[in-house]
This record gives structure tokens, C-alpha cells and sequence, in this order.
């Protein structure tokens, strides 16, 4: 399972660096301490430009969805909840959850130093977009994971994607696609009660279309949107082993809307 399977040797954090190298080793704690030894003995097990990323992405991703959970003042149990459900796709080990969970804890911090960590983030990333998207992503969902977006979480995000480059219209459609995505799956507070019958305009809203595109502009989004997705390709440019499961599902939401709408009638 790469550098998370090796996770207990503990020098992970030393060997990041940076603000997330910090945040990172104050959250193994005491087996970050033996892991500095083992890394300046030269019994590390290696940083390779992929581990690096895959530290990044795994440390930013926790630490920052705990910023946005207590940026409104109060951590809802929705939220807690969101941040356990990523972990158990993630099928991590018991130790693994806790520097997730310490992780998370930091990013509540009134001093956790946001614009810093993203912008090592996005230097680590090495502009990856499909990458930077995909933690957008996982930030969007969390914020809504109490069924709204509040003006604070709102605000917070809107920074998060100008820091990383991420442009207002792209941030808009990826909550549009979201919206649709919870009301097209039954999912979210809001849609668990009572699932309704998938709706045709969700999933043309899910590819980031209206009903009136196109077929050859729905096969386009489609092929995009699983080729952004991918999870073997998300994988070689950094994305933690671990969260391969986080874009499988989203492949498996973005097949099942493109079904839903070649079984529409639309000859695709």
C-alpha cells in the first residue's frame, strides 16, 4: 500500500518538511521522533516524488477538511461522520486512522497556518490539476456533509480554490455536479430519508450538462469526466493508494448517470 503501509517507520514527516512535514510529525507523534533517527541512519525506506505527493495529499486532505468543519464556530456530527466514512473507504489501519483523526484536530486549530499549507501543497503537487480537483472535491463534500453550505464554509472554500488556482467557474460547476450527485444517489442529510427516483435532469447535471446537450457533448463529458477520475491514473500522479476507492465510487456515480441517460432514448 506504498508510503501508508510503511506509515509506523515514522519519518515521513521529516522527510516531507515544510508546514505539512509539521503538521504531519506532530500528529504521529512520539513514532515521528524515532523516525528521524531511523531516516538519518539511512534505514528510511525512501521519498520518492510520488511518497511526497501521496504525504501531501493524505496530510492536507484531513487537516484542512478539520478547518472547514470549525470554521462556522461548532463541528457537526455530520461532519465527523464525513471524515470517518473517507477513512473506512480507505481501509486504513488503526494507526493510520488516529494521525487522521490528529490530523483533522489540527486543522481546527485557531492558528492552523492554511495559506501555507496549500501553498506547499500545490508546490508538492507539482500543478496537477486532475489531483487538485479531486481535493476539492473531497473538501466540497465535506462541507456539505451537514446538508448545507454555510456563507463561512463558503468563504473558506472560495480562498481554498484561489490559492490553488482553481477558477470560480470550475469551483461553481464541481458544486453544481455535487448538488446533483447527492440528489441523483440519495444521498446527504437531506435525501436519506426519503430516496427518490433518480431524476434524468440530476444525471445530465452529474456530467456537468443541461438537458438540451448534445450526444456528442454528453460521450465528451463523459470520457472527460472518467478520464479526470480514473483512479489508476490518479494513483501515478500521487493520489494515496489508500483513497483509490474515493474515485472508484466517483466512477461508478459518473457510469451510472451517462447510463441513466442512454437508457433515456439518447442513442450514445
Amino acid at each position: 500500500m506504498g508510503w501508508l503501509g510503511k506509515f509506523l517507520g515514522g519519518a515521513f514527516g521529516f522527510l516531507l518538511g515544510g508546514p505539512l512535514g509539521a503538521i504531519l510529525g506532530a500528529s504521529v507523534g512520539h513514532q515521528f521522533d524515532e523516525g528521524i533517527a531511523g531516516a538519518e541512519s539511512g534505514a528510511a525506506f525512501g521519498s520518492s516524488d510520488q511518497q511526497r505527493v501521496q504525504m501531501a495529499f493524505f496530510t492536507t486532505t484531513f487537516s484542512v477538511m478539520g478547518h472547514i468543519a470549525k470554521v462556522d464556530g461548532r463541528v457537526t456530527p455530520e461532519e465527523i461522520a464525513l471524515a470517518n466514512r473517507i477513512m473506512d473507504q480507505m481501509a486504513i489501519s488503526s494507526a493510520m486512522r488516529t494521525t487522521a483523526i490528529n490530523l483533522f484536530q489540527q486543522g481546527k486549530q485557531a492558528d492552523f497556518p492554511l495559506d501555507e499549507v496549500l501553498a506547499q501543497f500545490r508546490r508538492e503537487c507539482h500543478w496537477r490539476f486532475d489531483l487538485i480537483r479531486m481535493f476539492v472535491e473531497i473538501q466540497l463534500q465535506a462541507a456539505f456533509a451537514d446538508g448545507a453550505l454555510n456563507d463561512y464554509e463558503e468563504r473558506v472554500l472560495l480562498h481554498i480554490c484561489t490559492q490553488l488556482r482553481v477558477s470560480r467557474f470550475d469551483y461553481e460547476r464541481l458544486k453544481i455536479q455535487l448538488k446533483a450527485e447527492y440528489r441523483f444517489f440519495g444521498q446527504g442529510r437531506q435525501y436519506q430519508k426519503a430516496r427518490r427516483q433518480s431524476s434524468l435532469e440530476d444525471a445530465y447535471e452529474v456530467l456537468g450538462l443541461s438537458s438540451v446537450a448534445s450526444d456528442a457533448e454528453v460521450k465528451r463529458a463523459y470520457r472527460r469526466l472518467i478520464s479526470q477520475h480514473h483512479p489508476d491514473k490518479l494513483v501515478a500522479k500521487g493520489l494515496p493508494e489508500a483513497m483509490m476507492t474515493i474515485a472508484k465510487e466517483k466512477t461508478q456515480q459518473i457510469r451510472k448517470a451517462y447510463e441513466t441517460i442512454q437508457k433515456s432514448g439518447r442513442k450514445l
